[in-house]
């Protein structure tokens, strides 16, 4: 092996729109990811909720696949 580093691949420039697209959807899903992240944290600094407390798995699910009402 050598010990010099790999060269990096050359890079294509995104068109403008194609970034745009590329930067909204990182913005999603950094935004999923926080949520989960809050969740978690809540999680390990308060325990897990009580079951009474929660929301039925087929209620979740039924929720989630409802068309969006955008």
């Amino acid at each position: 092996m050598s010990q010099e580093p790999a060269a990096a691949p050359e890079r294509q420039p995104l068109d403008e729109t194609a970034a745009a697209s590329a930067r909204q959807y990182a913005a999603d899903q950094r935004a999923r990811v926080d949520v989960l992240a809050t969740v978690l944290e809540d999680i390990a600094a308060n325990g897990y909720p009580s079951p009474e407390s929660g929301v039925l798995w087929e209620v979740a699910r039924d929720s989630h696949l409802a068309p969006s009402r955008r």
